[in-house]
């Protein structure tokens, strides 16, 4: 028998609707994180989710995805500086042919390669975009603090955006890095990394500053600490869950979400006395 018989089979308008029921709407501004094999037998593959939250937000809507750089070779060493025998090898990175890191999945590889997409020009920070608002939320990334003030991040917080999660694990949003970004924390722990990026005048090598993403940004939480700021902030009931496709899914207000977890991280990691601070 086929295995997809014995499943929900998916199409555009199917997930189109289950994004509407989880409270996506037209207009709006959404990064998306998904793991796609969670969402079932879809027709028309990935291309078809990425084709339903573009109907969904159509008008002035965007869709956001993260997509780092698809390297496949740590060519790094310890100082964030490109090893001597790599440096040679290593093509500059160009926002118009950079590929996602695959890592972060089909559906990031999807949004990042469509036909008009924007990719923004922080390699390690690369945010590309789809729809009205695409060259709004990428143009003009900052190399250095890639999270932080004018970064695609703080543009969707600015613009009242979304966070969508399809099946994807909640300690994957990426926006919790804007939250590092902005909380007052003690000690936060900053790395540099350089990269070879491709100009008009040619291949210019740069050394970017930036909070370490790679690691909790201060010593104490644990690696997968964004999932329990995500859940705390869904267990406040803001915030909202439900099925797309067969995915677990969970849609959250970015303004709201990055509030939370600047909130969160400073009263247990800031600088308030330890007698004022919540336990988990």
């Amino acid at each position: 028998m086929d295995s997809t018989s014995e499943a929900k089979v998916s199409t555009c308008s199917s997930l189109a609707s289950d994004l509407r029921g989880l409270g996506l709407a037209e207009d709006d501004a959404v990064m998306i994180h998904a793991a796609f094999g969670r969402v079932g037998p879809v027709i028309g593959g990935p291309d078809t989710l990425v084709d339903a939250v573009l109907d969904v937000v159509r008008g002035t809507g965007t869709l956001l995805s993260y997509q780092d750089w698809e390297l496949s070779v740590d060519v790094w060493d310890g100082d964030g500086r490109i090893r001597d025998e790599f440096r040679d090898h290593v093509p500059p990175f160009d926002p118009r042919t950079a590929r996602p890191a695959r890592d972060h999945g089909i559906i990031a590889a999807t949004v990042g390669t469509r036909q008009g997409a924007r990719r923004s020009g922080n390699p390690g920070a690369s945010v590309a975009a789809l729809g009205a608002r695409a060259e709004q939320f990428t143009a003009d990334h900052p190399l250095d603090y890639g999270y932080g003030d004018d970064s695609p991040f703080a543009r969707l917080v600015d613009a009242e955006g979304k966070v969508l999660m399809v099946g994807a694990p909640l300690d994957t949003m990426t926006l919790l890095h804007h939250a590092e970004h902005l909380a007052d924390l003690p000690g936060k722990r900053r790395i540099e990394v350089e990269y070879p990026i491709a100009t008009p005048r040619g291949v210019e090598w740069r050394v970017v500053e930036e909070f370490d993403t790679g690691n909790p940004v201060v010593a104490g939480p644990d690696e997968d600490y964004f999932g329990l700021i995500v859940a705390d902030y869904l267990d406040t009931g803001a915030g909202r869950r439900g099925k797309v496709g067969m995915a677990d899914s969970v849609l959250v207000d970015a303004p709201g979400m990055t509030a939370f977890a600047v909130a969160w991280l400073e009263e247990r990691y800031g600088h308030r006395p330890r007698s004022s601070r919540r336990t988990r």
